[in-house]
């Protein structure tokens, strides 16, 4: 399965293999072994996860003839910044439909994207996906040929990139009884799943969500799971009790920082020099701190974390931080 789907095309964008690096000092104080994967080091457009499905996403796009990639997501999206990177990579325009109003000061990654060349288009009270398919209709009356990629980049072609970064990291020969990250479009833990299911891994993978109900995401994730593997022509399929999401940690709301995402941002930083974003992996590390303590992960497990990138977002939560 894996081997059709690194047949699909694919445009190189990303510093990959990304490291995998113990966290020691963290890990003597949890009573837990703990190893960070550090895909806010994929380097394009200050780094990422998405950076992974983008590089499938833009050569299916040229491979349509696409001369604008379109997409959306939040004021401070990470997708939408990392998607305007790669346009400006590649050469092609990028417009991006945001929800809500325009910030009266550019920071974080809405900064980037300006810097990038994005075209920003901003929802305000409507719906975003209203927007976007209006939008659509607009660049292509214009001769704009646009591309449109999902929200998170999280189709199955998108997708299917983290079947093959879970073949990555098992190449890297550090063996874990469960990996830990942020889940919010799904993508992300329907590839690392589907590739579990190709190469045997045996570990939990836990979603820990930053903003859907867990039922409503798990639905999604298995879903896209089964996309993917089909999508690489194999009979093997996720079992629904094998996915596995947590929604308790996201009951303040999207992008409300909480005493839970400063407390993990402050020790992950303070004791390992690493630096976590207030909405993703602030929360998702959040989350891993008091399962760890609560004693819902027991004491001596290997836990790899997913560290899904985001920093740019720091600078825009600074006083709440």
């Amino acid at each position: 399965m894996l081997e059709t789907l690194r047949r699909l095309p694919r445009i190189r964008l990303g510093h990959l293999p990304t490291p995998v690096e113990p966290l020691p000092r963290l890990g003597a104080q949890l009573g837990v072994q703990i190893w960070v994967k550090r895909d806010d080091l994929t380097g394009l457009g200050m780094g990422g996860n998405k950076v992974r499905k983008l590089e499938w996403l833009v050569a299916e796009a040229l491979a349509h003839g696409a001369k604008t990639l379109l997409t959306l997501g939040a004021v401070q999206s990470n997708h939408c910044r990392q998607t305007a990177a790669a346009a400006a990579r590649i050469g092609l325009d990028c417009v991006l439909v945001l929800g809500g109003d325009s910030p009266a000061h550019a920071t974080g990654n809405v900064l980037l994207d300006k810097l990038l060349g994005a075209e920003l288009i901003w929802a305000g009270t409507r719906n975003r996906e209203e927007v976007l398919a209006e939008t659509f209709d607009q660049l292509w009356s214009a001769g704009r040929r646009p591309h449109q990629i999902p929200y998170g980049g999280s189709s199955p072609v998108g997708a299917a990139a983290f079947a093959n970064a879970l073949a990555e990291f098992l190449d890297q020969g550090i063996e874990v009884d469960r990996i830990v990250h942020a889940t919010s479009s799904g993508g992300t833990q329907a590839g690392l799943l589907a590739g579990a299911v190709v190469l045997g891994f045996r570990g939990e993978i836990l979603g820990i969500s930053v903003d859907r109900p867990a039922s409503e995401l798990a639905a999604t994730v298995h879903r896209l799971s089964g996309e993917i593997l089909a999508l690489g022509g194999g009979t093997a399929h996720v079992s629904p009790d094998s996915v596995h999401v947590l929604d308790e940690y996201c009951r303040p709301g999207y992008a409300v920082v909480s005493d839970l995402e400063r407390g993990a941002i402050r020790e992950f930083a303070r004791s390992e020099g690493l630096l976590l974003d207030p909405v993703y992996t602030g929360r998702a590390a959040g989350g891993l701190l008091d399962l760890v303590r609560s004693g819902r992960i027991e004491r001596g497990e290997r836990i790899l974390f997913w560290h899904t990138g985001g920093g740019p977002a720091l600078f825009a939560h600074g006083d709440e931080l």
